[in-house]
């Protein structure tokens, strides 16, 4: 019998504090309002999210060993991440990412401390190789230090590579490499990095798409927010993707970490581009309607009801 497909994570794993104004938020004075403090990291979420829609989801990463650090790991086996290859550092603090939410749950500003990441050697990788060259898909983020995320992308061999830019800034750590990466998930600003051409203009997508598959991406998914999302790939296909839009939003930070799982999920599966592009939309959409960074409701049945519902 052959093994069952799974998927490694290497990337981050944080603990997120979210704080959510009640009133439109005022600079420089204090804001009334709502905390919350989760185990997070865009590696992490997404091998949560990949768990609960029935993945095998491995996370290879670093923590501290503070009270952050044993959270991140309790919460994540719960959800039923695999931690056997997350490196401790009982000398070091676990990653944080703090977030300023807006009423309406759109992200206000946002403040990262990664650096945990630069103690995760290119060693510990090395001696992983098995891990990675045996796995269905990897995902990783680019908060990794350039050096791992070289090594990362030489070590994987044929096994695909998926990376999320996250933001300009780290578009610009990936765009050197970016076609190195079979699936890369950009919003339109950092696609505009990616492909080294202007995006403003919905005819420029296509462009800039096939830009990053010349330079040898094998699927570009584009998230445009309450647009949906364009879809290209090596084959030449090319699509578009929107939901309904939802009235109601909760904490729009986690909603690019499932979609992404989704997508994992599907080319695991091999399911069709266009089904794989409406399950990525249905997750970020269940991922929205959450206060939590990952939703406790996300499975692949959610994503069935989501698209019954919302699909136009």
């Amino acid at each position: 019998m052959a093994p069952s497909p799974y998927l490694v994570g290497v990337g981050a794993a944080n603990a997120d504090v979210h704080g959510r104004s009640r009133a439109a938020v005022n600079l420089r004075d204090s804001n009334p309002g709502t905390m919350r403090v989760s185990a997070g990291g865009v590696t992490r979420n997404i091998l949560e999210n990949a768990a609960r829609l029935g993945l095998d989801a491995r996370l290879v990463s670093a923590v501290g060993g503070d009270a952050f650090g044993q959270m991140i790991l309790t919460r994540s086996a719960a959800a039923g991440v695999n931690i056997e290859n997350v490196l401790v550092l009982p000398d070091a603090a676990s990653s944080t990412y703090m977030t300023v939410l807006e009423p309406s749950g759109e992200m206000f500003v946002a403040v990262s401390d990664m650096s945990i990441l630069a103690r995760l050697p290119e060693e510990y990788l090395t001696v992983r190789a098995p891990l990675l060259q045996g796995a269905a898909a990897i995902a990783c983020d680019p908060s990794l230090p350039e050096a791992t995320l070289d090594c990362l992308l030489a070590l994987a061999g044929k096994t695909p590579v998926f990376v999320d830019p996250v933001s300009t800034a780290y578009a610009r750590k990936i765009a050197p490499r970016v076609g190195r990466f079979h699936t890369v998930k950009p919003n339109r600003m950092e696609l505009a990095v990616l492909a080294g051409m202007e995006t403003d203009e919905d005819s420029a997508l296509k462009r800039a798409v096939a830009r990053l598959l010349e330079k040898g991406c094998r699927r570009v998914y584009v998230t445009l927010g309450p647009e949906g999302c364009c879809y290209g790939d090596d084959t030449g296909l090319f699509l578009h993707g929107k939901l309904r839009p939802i009235a109601c939003m909760e904490n729009a930070s986690g909603a690019g970490d499932a979609f992404t799982a989704a997508a994992v999920y599907g080319y695991i599966h091999a399911l069709p581009p266009e089904e794989t592009l409406y399950l990525a939309l249905a997750a970020g959409s269940v991922a929205i309607r959450s206060a939590e960074t990952v939703s406790p409701q996300l499975c692949v049945q959610a994503l069935f009801d989501t698209l019954a519902q919302d699909r136009l």
